[in-house]
């Protein structure tokens, strides 16, 4: 049962470690907003 107990109990603060990097990137890095422009060639829209 030790064994067991030691298992659980890596596994929930590996969880716990997971959890906490996955929570500090979603609240403390922002995505870098820019203005994007495409150039779509006329023969694109065309249907053949």
């Amino acid at each position: 049962m030790p064994t067991l107990f030691r298992f659980l109990t890596v596994i929930a603060v590996a969880g716990g470690i997971i959890y906490g990097v996955v929570f500090a990137l979603a609240h403390f890095v922002g995505p870098n907003t820019r203005e994007m422009t495409v150039t779509i060639q006329p023969d694109k829209f065309l249907k053949k």
